[in-house]
């Protein structure tokens, strides 16, 4: 797999990145990946050149840092880059906002929970709207300042708000976000459109979460049919949930798939990472080491400029 820079800063990652929010998560009762399962997919994620691994304190009821942090225990914790979030979780009594208090007691508890004496990268979750994120930049600064985190990154939240951000860093001399993690991929744009600009222009990473649009650009889906058993989609609405829009880029994928011989996961996967404005790394959420296979497979995948264009203009005239 290819390693590349992760923006502007000097970190070497592998060109896709293991979202782990799977990990410990109860689905109507049942545990989606269990810790022998994500072990394995860890195991083969690492196989494959993968080297950045995605958690957050709330992930699995703080399962998934524990997991990761029992499998780096064996490893050279120097070979991975491990990135972790603070607030919107519901398991701490620290996890209310930003203030920081709480940013420090998080940040402790998943140190301990990854096993680990530094965070590689360290996400604020959400915008916090109760706490000045003047008095958040510091906090970030002064753990960067101690070792502790390495870099910053912010993840959902809207494109003022990171601007924001952003300058009252640059304002006051701070640790400023060097990564940021939106919801993107090609049937899902339009929304995160001026935040995708001001990440272009401000040389920060994306690392897109739900880079498969949950499922979707899998092509596992038809415009007259149903998702299958245990999708995350809610059957009542399956006939609103995407746009026609959405449907031609799904059309414009599966016929590059079919032209390369690759899936459409593998197609999507590259069209994201051969973003040109901007560092993309997209976050994938594999279930099953078939599913991680897959995924891998993105390495081996080459689309012409002209595929990739065709991608880009699907849907432009729905």
């Amino acid at each position: 797999m290819e390693y590349v820079p992760l923006g502007s800063t000097g970190l070497q990652v592998s060109e896709l990145c293991f979202g782990t929010w799977r990990f410990g998560k109860e689905n109507g009762g049942v545990v989606e990946t269990d810790r022998e399962q994500a072990h394995e997919l860890l195991d083969t994620f690492a196989a494959g050149g993968g080297n950045f691994i995605d958690t957050a304190n709330s992930y699995g009821n703080t399962q998934s840092e524990q997991w990761i942090g029992e499998w780096l225990a064996e490893r050279d914790r120097e070979d991975y880059v491990v990135a972790t979030k603070v607030y919107n979780a519901s398991v701490s009594r620290f996890s209310n906002n930003l203030s920081r208090k709480n940013v420090r007691a998080e940040v402790e508890g998943s140190l301990d929970r990854l096993d680990t004496e530094y965070i590689d990268l360290y996400y604020i979750h959400r915008w916090d709207d109760e706490t000045p994120i003047g008095e958040t930049l510091r906090t970030l600064d002064q753990l960067v300042s101690e070792g502790k985190v390495h870099y910053l990154g912010a993840s959902s939240m809207a494109a003022w708000q990171l601007t924001k951000a952003l300058w009252e860093s640059d304002v006051d001399g701070l640790e400023r976000f060097d990564v940021t993690q939106p919801r993107y991929n090609p049937a899902y744009r339009e929304p995160v459109a001026e935040y995708i600009d001001v990440c272009a222009d401000q040389d920060l990473a994306v690392c897109p979460y739900s880079p498969l649009e949950g499922g979707f650009l899998t092509g596992k889906y038809e415009r007259d049919g149903t998702p299958s058993d245990g999708s995350r989609w809610d059957l009542s609405s399956w006939e609103d949930r995407f746009s026609e829009r959405q449907w031609a880029v799904l059309d414009a994928v599966r016929e590059v798939a079919e032209e390369t011989d690759a899936t459409p996961a593998q197609v999507t996967l590259r069209w994201l990472r051969e973003r040109e404005r901007f560092t993309c790394i997209p976050i994938v959420g594999a279930r099953t080491v078939a599913q991680m296979e897959d995924n891998l497979g993105v390495a081996d995948t080459d689309l012409t400029a002209d595929q990739l264009a065709r991608i880009d203009e699907a849907g432009a005239d729905v």
